[in-house]
């Protein structure tokens, strides 16, 4: 399997937590996961994913290399969210998507109605 790992934005802690909640009760699309922390760092973002791979049956080690690759290969974005999350004030959070490619794409098709 191959995987992807991106920042997706900055949002208030309740809402992020209301979001997730809306799918717990939605059919599950699985392999697309949507994590959250108070901090824009490496050692944060793993903390929020190491539970993931055991969760879902993926690859641990790709997993981890997945955000790790990110985040050597991305300063700029990094910077720039790290900044909008400080920007955000303290009750707002780091929203990021790890994803098994293959459900990311079907869920970006169930989304575009194909």
């Amino acid at each position: 399997m191959k995987y992807t790992f991106d920042i997706v934005g900055v949002s208030p802690a309740w809402q992020f937590f209301s979001q997730q909640q809306q799918t717990i009760n939605q059919p599950n699309r699985g392999g697309v996961e949507y994590l959250s922390t108070h901090r824009c760092t490496l050692d944060s973002l793993l903390e929020t994913v190491e539970p993931l791979p055991m969760k879902l049956g993926w690859n641990t080690e790709q997993v981890i290399d997945t955000v790790v690759q990110f985040w050597l290969n991305n300063a700029e974005s990094i910077h720039y969210w790290k900044t909008r999350l400080i920007d955000a004030g303290n009750e707002n959070i780091l929203v990021a998507r790890l994803a098994e490619i293959t459900s990311l794409q079907a869920e970006f098709e169930f989304l575009l109605g194909k």
